[in-house]
């Protein structure tokens, strides 16, 4: 892997937000050293790293804290731009557009999908899941629009969108165990349900998803505490 000065990232091996960033930084080709936080007892860089949040992921690029997922995505492919893939268009319109779509995919996919799992009614449980489909169904045309055939969001080859959601990608299966809720259905949603699919036969993949069955059993253990009325889970404390 490539080198570009002294790279350092602050994780937790569940977060899928921390996932986003490994991610980011295998398709650059980056080196980069890894740090796994025990959110229970945050260490001091942690903190000192992102004193606002406290929640990861934080890239530390020479020294320089960089907190937020989807800013950091952002700030690896500019200040890496010309090491491997952008992540974003060169066109102003068409990254616009890609930003559309990854607030699309935080703010209307995964923030009710995540609340789906955190109620503890049925009632608010089937309201969640319903925006959750309905989010599917609407990211299925965006798809179909922005890839004009191509495998990916990004066309050809993965873009920012793509990396949002192939992150998810051992959530989705493991919550598929948990409740045997199907997220991105192959009859519904096939474009989604195929890029899934041909996301997870990445290498960059292969080298940073985490095992669906860790997951499950980590999953287990906080929906057993949440029902305990313990404090929330570890993964709020990602961002």
């Amino acid at each position: 892997m490539a080198g570009g000065g002294e790279l350092k990232l602050l994780g937790m091996w569940a977060s899928p937000y921390v996932t986003r960033v490994k991610l980011a930084l295998h398709l650059k080709g980056l080196t980069y050293e890894y740090v796994e936080e025990d959110l229970g007892n945050k260490s001091e860089l942690f903190l000192a790293s992102n004193p606002v949040h406290k929640t990861v992921p934080v890239l530390i690029h020479n020294g320089k804290p960089i907190c937020e997922s989807l800013t950091i995505l952002q700030y690896i492919d500019e200040a890496f731009a010309g090491t491997g893939p952008s992540l974003l268009p060169a066109d102003p319109y068409e990254r616009a557009v890609a930003r559309f779509w990854a607030a699309y995919v935080e703010d209307k996919l995964l923030a009710p999908w995540r609340m789906a799992f955190r109620v503890k009614t049925d009632e608010e449980r089937a309201e969640w899941m319903k925006q959750t489909v309905a989010a599917v169904d609407t990211l299925e045309g965006g798809l179909r629009e922005c890839s004009k055939g191509k495998p990916f969001f990004g066309g050809d080859s993965i873009g920012l969108v793509d990396v949002l959601l192939g992150a998810v990608s051992s959530w989705v299966r493991g919550a598929e165990q948990l409740s045997g809720h199907v997220l991105f259905d192959a009859e519904k949603a096939p474009l989604l349900a195929a890029l899934m699919e041909r996301f997870g036969e990445l290498d960059a993949a292969r080298e940073v998803m985490q095992d669906v069955d860790s997951l499950v059993e980590y999953a287990k253990m906080i929906l057993a505490r949440a029902s305990a009325a313990e404090p929330p889970s570890k993964l709020a404390t990602s961002g």
